[in-house]
């Protein structure tokens, strides 16, 4: 009995100090939402690498170039970054963008952040991969509004741009050909991921990432059925959703696929670095999170969310923006 009275006060004071230790290096005992971790998963830091085309450091360095690169747009001076600016959250924060000979667009540039993540690429999910996408945007009359063709002339003009595809594509006779261009463009892209977000740190153990509101605003946004649409590392399952968001009379896939079905739907855009990525929805008319979730609220769940809910649930949003990938700008030829 003596020696336990007088071993108590050691193992209280061990006890404390292990509490102090482990609440410095932010773990702390679980909070009891197991559960609501349970629906969502971290993001990792490289999405899947298709087969036909590896990611190597010779593809990346040549696509971070040709991300940069204005003189594969007609104009000469419109490049892939003008409209995903990287201090912009990789977008342009302007409700629809802004194209060759100053056009503005239809829809909100979406982030190229994460995009490796998605299993479709645009607002209509007119193409599959990065690899599809790459090359649309340099066509298109409303943005860049290059000739496929003459874009692969102007680079062949530079012996730097020879080499790098060169380095690149070894073993390839002719390898500054349009096929190379997308998988360069696409291999820079699958690089930009933004892991290590507080909600990422919450999910692998540290239950003090994220604070009570935005715990509260995680539970809301399970019970509430966000997650059905909002799921997997990037928050989105990439499918297609009818909704007509206030100010727009875009038809959306209809577009692509010609089915009545398909009229007003969208690809579910990701929730990673939504804190970041405004204005919101297809159209860009959309100023404020907070705005965005209540109208998600009321076209996608049918009810309207109180104000509380909309502030925990954009709380917990915001634990979404990860570390910002690191790139250099490139010094081109």
């Amino acid at each position: 009995m003596i020696h336990t009275a007088l071993a108590r006060p050691a193992l209280i004071a061990a006890a404390v100090s292990l509490s102090a230790a482990l609440a410095a290096t932010g773990v702390a005992a679980d909070d009891g939402l197991g559960d609501y971790r349970d629906r969502f998963e971290p993001l990792p830091h490289l999405p899947p690498i298709p087969a036909h085309n590896s990611l190597t450091e010779e593809k990346v360095e040549l696509g971070n170039m040709l991300f940069f690169e204005p003189r594969i747009s007609s104009s000469g001076v419109i490049s892939c970054a003008t409209c995903h600016n990287p201090a912009l959250g990789w977008s342009d924060r302007i409700p629809r963008a802004t194209g060759h000979d100053g056009q503005i667009g239809e829809r909100n540039t979406p982030t190229v952040l994460n995009s490796g993540f998605l299993g479709a690429q645009f607002w209509d999910g007119r193409e599959p991969d990065l690899e599809g996408q790459a090359l649309g945007p340099i066509q298109a009359d409303i943005e860049m509004a290059m000739d496929l063709d003459a874009a692969l002339e102007r680079l062949e003009e530079f012996e730097l741009y020879q080499e790098k595809f060169a380095e690149a594509f070894p073993g390839d006779d002719n390898p500054i050909n349009k096929d190379n261009l997308a998988q360069a463009l696409a291999s820079f892209q699958r690089t930009l991921n933004t892991p290590n977000s507080p909600f990422d740190r919450y999910l692998r153990g540290d239950m003090n990432a994220i604070n009570d509101q935005e715990k509260r605003g995680m539970q809301a946004f399970v019970d509430t059925g966000c997650i059905a649409c909002h799921s997997g590392p990037a928050l989105t399952d990439s499918n297609f959703w009818a909704i007509q968001v206030p100010g727009s009379t875009d038809v959306g896939r209809f577009d692509v696929t010609g089915d009545e079905a398909d009229m007003y739907k969208f690809r579910t855009p990701t929730l990673r670095n939504v804190g970041v990525t405004y204005p919101y929805m297809n159209n860009g008319a959309t100023e404020t999170l907070e705005e965005a979730v209540a109208i998600m609220g009321r076209e996608m769940l049918n009810r309207e969310l109180e104000g509380e809910m909309i502030a925990d649930i954009t709380a917990f949003l915001h634990t979404l923006t990860g570390k910002m990938p690191e790139f250099e700008v490139p010094a081109l030829p």
